[in-house]
Formats: C-alpha cells, sequence, structure tokens
C-alpha cells in the first residue's frame, strides 16, 4: 500500500473530487482513466499528455506498471517514477485500475459492493475511501511527546 503523506491524501482526494464533478471520464483512455486522473493530479500533465506517453509502450496501468524500469528513460516509465516518488508501490497502479486493494475494501460497506472498476461513482467512493484509509495510517503514526508536567 502507498505509503501515507499529506500531498498523496490531496492528491487521491482532487482527483476522486475531478472524477466526480464530471471532468473527463473514460476507463479505457490512459489519461482519464483511474489511474490517470491521479497522475494528472501529481505530475500536472494532461490527459492527453500522459495518454501519449503510455501508447508508446503496450498495455495498461496494470501491465505498465508492472514492467517499469526506472532507468529506461521512456517517458511513462518517468511518470511512474514520479508516482513512487510521491508516495505509491507498484500494486498501487493496478489496485487502483481495478479498485481491488483488499485494505481499501475492507472499509467499504457490503452493501455497496462489488465495486465496478469503470463506474465514476465507484472510483470515487474507493478513492474516497483510499484517502481515508491513508490518513488513518499517517495519524496513527504520529507520536506526541509526552506533556507530563514534573512536580516540584
Amino acid at each position: 500500500m502507498a505509503r501515507a503523506n499529506l500531498e498523496l491524501i490531496s492528491s487521491i482526494r482532487k482527483a476522486a473530487k475531478a472524477i466526480k464533478t464530471g471532468t473527463k471520464y473514460q476507463w479505457g483512455h490512459m489519461g482519464s482513466c483511474n489511474c490517470g486522473h491521479l497522475v494528472q493530479q501529481i505530475t500536472r500533465l494532461t490527459r492527453s499528455e500522459i495518454h501519449e506517453y503510455a501508447m508508446r509502450k503496450y498495455g495498461d496501468w496494470t501491465e505498465q506498471s508492472v514492467d517499469y524500469c526506472a532507468t529506461s528513460g521512456q517517458p511513462l516509465d518517468l511518470v511512474i517514477s514520479q508516482m513512487l516518488d510521491a508516495g505509491l508501490d507498484i500494486q498501487d497502479f493496478g489496485h487502483l485500475e481495478k479498485l481491488s486493494d483488499p485494505l481499501v475494501l475492507k472499509k467499504i460497506p457490503l452493501q455497496q459492493r462489488p465495486l465496478r472498476h469503470n463506474v465514476r461513482d465507484d472510483v470515487v467512493l474507493y478513492m474516497r475511501t483510499w484517502a481515508d484509509l491513508l490518513q488513518e495510517n499517517l495519524t496513527d503514526n504520529i507520536q506526541l511527546p509526552s506533556l507530563e508536567l514534573e512536580k516540584a
């Protein structure tokens, strides 16, 4: 699972909001799909740029992330590097595309499952739940110093 941090959580929430509010969403388009929207938020690339980079190699986000090579110099590998630097791990690409991370799904009530990976409302629910989970992970790991006062 992704490394929880404020920028990543914010980017996931912004991507969910963009999808929810009617920004172009198209699951089969590498720049407008589930991952494509998050990539837009993190990299500031346009949907067209993302798609053009992706078409230089074979496969969807899951396949391309599995074939990722940090030193290839391929534009999409550079994009994936930025996403990894932002806190994602390789498995997150496939999970986001298919709405399949077991830890995220566990947080979604049974009556709202199964999620359909190419349905706007399901994608928004998954992304918001994922952001909530990351936020919980982040706050759970914050340790405050003891504030006990010494007795004189």
